[in-house]
């Protein structure tokens, strides 16, 4: 086990003194700032902090992150049984079981003299693949060492509005988007306007935004906006009970999809496609990312490993060889921040 101090950093703040850790929400909803994660699977780690300030992420420390070999990676799924599961969803999607579904892959590898700081690895990641929701959880006494570099927005909350942001649609360019992107983007608008809907006040539930073209480095997404206003009783507990896990990274109807990954995926997810961020109870804000381009330190083996995950949105218009092919564009920038080799370069390997 790591012997590094607990720390979260987000959104310009590093927060350090950890008070008590819970796997209780309705935690969030009491005083104080909290780190949370929760894994796709439905475990949530809140963690309270007493001091709070101001941080920006320091430059990268040569040496301060030994990260694997780029050829070192792993994947649970290879390309014959991603290609296949994508050909089994559009069976599923041709006998009406779902409209769409996410296939994912968790991809692995040895971490080289296993004491590694996630911290460390968020500097990388600021410098290489900077995200509008990159952050750090680092408790390694509770299993959460996180990384991310996250350009999703599950939650974001002011008072009692509350704001999600979905993706839907990837390509290295606007030119590579297609109409089925967009199709899948509305699809999904619409199934987070139902979440929403059943915490929030009848008739406040808005999208302001739908399918805006967002560039990121090395591709571009198409992004949404729902927004609605919590109804009277409702806090974290019911809205995680609503909205998770987040439907961008599961599918529609999102229970069938939950079937659907299950029997196609070999393993857990973990904190991949779950929820990460910060919540500050004292002013009623909040910003939880989903767990997307994401590492985490999996220490729970002889021998430490990072993980990472990557996938893809499949409907009835999807190539299962491009679908795989938007996997690997998903993950091989962030691949090459972590081995080192886009820091020594200056680009992707």
């Amino acid at each position: 086990m790591s012997d590094l101090a607990p720390l979260a950093r987000f959104d310009g703040l590093i927060a350090s003194g950890l008070q008590d850790v819970t796997h209780d929400p309705a935690a969030l909803d009491s005083s104080g700032f909290w780190a949370v994660s929760a894994d796709f699977e439905g475990r949530i780690v809140c963690a309270r902090f007493a001091d709070v300030r101001r941080e920006a992420v320091p430059p990268p420390v040569p040496g301060a992150w030994r990260g694997p070999a780029a050829g070192d990676w792993t994947s649970s799924l290879d390309r014959d049984a991603y290609t296949a599961g994508v050909r089994r969803i559009r069976e599923h999607i041709a006998a009406g079981d779902v409209y769409q579904a996410n296939l994912c892959r968790v991809l692995s590898a040895p971490l080289p003299g296993g004491g590694a700081d996630v911290d460390a690895l968020t500097s990388l990641l600021a410098r290489g693949n900077p995200a509008p929701y990159a952050g750090t959880i680092r408790l390694p006494g509770h299993g959460v060492e996180i990384a991310t570099a996250s350009p999703e927005l599950f939650l974001r909350r002011d008072g009692r509005t509350v704001e999600s942001g979905p993706i839907k649609g990837t390509g290295r360019t606007e030119d590579d988007l297609l109409e089925k992107d967009h199709a899948e983007n509305v699809m999904i608008v619409d199934l987070v306007r139902n979440d929403l809907g059943r915490v929030c006040a009848t008739g406040s539930v808005t999208v302001p935004d739908l399918c805006v073209v967002e560039k990121h480095p090395g591709l571009v997404h198409l992004v949404s906006t729902v927004r609605g206003r919590l109804a009277d009783g409702a806090g974290w507990p019911e809205l995680f009970a609503a909205a998770f896990p987040p439907g961008s990274v599961t599918g529609a109807p999102k229970s069938s999809a939950l079937r659907i990954i299950a029997e196609l995926e070999r393993g857990p997810r973990g904190p991949y496609c779950g929820a990460v961020g910060w919540v500050d109870a004292d002013r009623g804000a909040a910003s939880l990312a989903v767990g997307i381009r994401t590492f985490w330190i999996d220490r729970t083996g002889p021998a430490p490993l990072l993980r990472f995950g990557t996938g893809a949105g499949i409907t009835w218009g999807s190539d299962p060889e491009r679908e795989w092919d938007e996997t690997e564009l998903k993950a091989s920038r962030l691949l090459a921040v972590a081995s080192g080799m886009f820091e020594e370069t200056g680009r992707d390997a």
